[in-house]
């Protein structure tokens, strides 16, 4: 369990936290949010121990580990596969004991630990993880040295999380993931078997790996239960309730302040004023939500040319004597909004490069409408950034005759406001320069927007926003993103970068990511004779069973939730409870193995009633 109890914590003078409190119960999965500078990632140094609390205290289990990813492994001669095994310290430490130990008693005792501990699957469990964030068997024996920063980051990743710490804390970890990595990390982490906090604005991963949201908003946190998309429901209907409340008892106070200027000065009527001035008094305010700031993007509308924009015929990508891709018959019409799927390494991004004139083709043909703007965004742009120029600075040198008030309300079109557009870049937020690096790849209203990443470093309201900007502009988009909700939201098309060769995926997101958690199955469905259509009174009965399991599974969610609500209360860790916080974890435990049971039940019913009336 891990209790954060009133606690306080300021940098330069600016409170991050003041009397904030939170109880998350052992082996909750739970995402932390809150808007960008809140104070998301100096809570989990806190929790460390790498800062020191002004007041109140965090308290967690006695020997308790925790665990996270602070940087990138070093670019060692050690493998991959060494590295994340040298993670789990206990295990690497009892096999080089077991080396030279001689008493037979204490070999006894550490063949017994190395047991207990699950010591010789260990290379098995390391190879799992590492492949599935995307090293393959031979990358795995390969030298850490190899691989590039974000490649190493991923191997730090795989380390904490073979190392499975009591306490796993992650910090946005799916900004150096791909979309398959990202998928694999969701399931990862759900079946995981401690404590997890996780910062994160990838709405599919809030969704599908946690059961709880941590909310930390004006210096508070606020534990809610259930996923992202029940919180933001929930906080939109408290809000609304706390709108109307304020504005309900403004309008009371108007009414009673009225009174009392009238009539305070009137005899007959002094009495009722001044009762009235102590119910004023007496008042407590209710003070309305803070309206969230707007986060935008504006992008600038290009002209309309014929279709199609881009046609490649026969065409080969690759770099030097290295085929890539090959056989490429693609078109691009104005209209498009393309989603890139595949792993890493298959050919996304020399794709991308082909088609922004970043990349020479090696044969075929690529035709382009000759009045064709690009813009390409890669998240590399957003590293390229001269740190030592302010955002105005970078834009006056590409617009050098437009005057500088133009200039500053193009940049507050994508949400850089007077302070950010004299502050000089090195001093911005990740998701400040990703907005800068936006604006400048959109500067000429280009007719085909390529965006690999474009959400890393931006918070749940600036992807929003972005979502809102792509589905208004009158261009072509194609996205390269590990961000299902996006790509779920702007994508129409889908073309799968495998093999070498590009084609269009006929199904849809959500197959796709069910087509990656099974990995041992071939892509190509194999076609199969159909089945013998059930009779009616076979379908009325997969029905009934149908119906009574998605029974079962409400059943079993509600209770879920008031085991849920009883462990998050504080009352029950309380001194003099004994032993009844055990007995309430085992509970939910135990609600938790029937959930899982009853889903799957519902799962396989649905399945057989949609084989029976395909």
């Amino acid at each position: 369990m891990l209790k954060l109890h009133d606690i306080s914590y300021s940098i330069d003078g600016r409170p991050l936290f003041e009397g904030a409190s939170a109880t998350i119960p052992t082996g909750h999965k739970v995402g932390l949010v809150g808007p960008n500078g809140a104070g998301k990632t100096t809570l989990f140094k806190l929790i460390r121990g790498d800062l020191v609390l002004e007041g109140g205290a965090i308290e967690l289990p006695s020997r308790a580990r925790i665990g996270g990813v602070s940087q990138e492994v070093p670019a060692s001669a050690t493998s991959l596969l060494d590295t994340v095994l040298e993670a789990d310290t206990e295990r690497a430490a009892l096999l080089a004991e077991a080396e030279t130990a001689t008493d037979p008693t204490r070999i006894a005792d550490i063949q017994t630990r190395l047991a207990d501990i699950d010591a010789w699957s260990a290379e098995g469990r390391a190879a799992a993880i590492l492949k599935g964030l995307g090293f393959d068997d031979t990358e795995q024996q390969m030298p850490c040295s190899d691989f590039s920063g974000g490649w190493r980051m991923r191997v730090a990743l795989a380390a904490v999380l073979f190392s499975q710490p009591d306490l796993l804390l992650l910090d946005e970890p799916t900004n150096y993931l791909d979309l398959e990595g990202a998928v694999w990390l969701e399931t990862y982490l759900a079946r995981y078997p401690h404590t997890v906090l996780i910062i994160s604005h990838d709405r599919g991963l809030l969704n599908r790996a946690v059961g709880a949201i941590l909310h930390l908003d004006a210096r508070k946190l606020t534990l809610w239960q259930g996923p992202y998309d029940q919180f933001a429901r929930q906080r939109a209907e408290q809000r609304a309730v706390q709108a109307a409340a304020a504005k309900k008892q403004a309008a009371h106070r108007e009414h009673l302040e009225a009174f009392v200027a009238r009539f305070k000065a009137k005899a007959s009527k002094a009495k009722q004023a001044q009762s009235r001035v102590k119910m004023l008094e007496k008042m407590e305010t209710i003070t309305a939500p803070e309206d969230v700031a707007k986060r935008v993007f504006t992008f600038p509308s290009p002209e309309e040319m014929s279709p199609p924009i881009i046609n490649v015929e026969n065409g080969v990508a690759g770099y030097g004597d290295t085929t890539v891709l090959k056989k490429l018959d693609l078109r691009i019409d104005q209209d498009d909004r393309i989603a890139l799927l595949g792993k890493n390494g298959q050919g996304k991004s020399t794709l991308a490069k082909l088609l922004s004139d970043r990349l020479d083709p090696l044969g075929g043909r690529v035709v382009k409408s000759s009045k064709l703007r690009i813009g390409y965004f890669a998240q590399h742009q957003v590293d390229e950034l001269h740190i030592d120029e302010t955002p105005l600075q970078h834009l006056a040198r590409e617009l050098p005759e437009m005057m500088p008030p133009k200039l500053r309300a193009k940049l507050a079109g994508f949400g850089l406001g007077a302070d950010q557009a004299d502050t000089v870049v090195g001093r911005l937020s990740g998701g400040q320069k990703a907005r800068l690096s936006l604006l400048l790849a959109t500067l000429d209203a280009p007719h085909l927007l390529i965006l690999d990443e474009p959400t890393n470093h931006l918070d749940m309201e600036s992807r929003e926003a972005l979502v809102e900007a792509l589905t208004a502009y009158t261009g072509a988009v194609i996205l390269v993103s590990h961000d299902m909700h996006l790509l779920s939201l702007v994508a129409d098309r889908l073309w799968l970068v495998k093999d070498g060769a590009v084609t269009p995926y006929q199904d849809d997101l959500e197959a796709y990511r069910k087509l990656l958690l099974q990995s041992d199955k071939p892509l190509k469905k194999e076609e199969k004779p159909k089945p013998k259509r059930a009779s009616r009174d076979e379908v009325l009965a997969l029905k009934s069973e149908v119906r009574k399991n998605e029974e079962r599974v409400e059943k079993l969610n509600a209770m879920r939730d008031k085991l849920a609500k009883k462990l998050a209360d504080p009352a029950l860790y309380e001194p003099g409870k004994g032993g009844e916080v055990e007995v309430w974890q085992k509970k939910y435990a135990e609600v938790m193995n029937g959930l899982d049971r009853a889903e799957a039940m519902w799962m396989t019913s649905l399945e057989k009633l949609e084989k029976a009336t395909a």
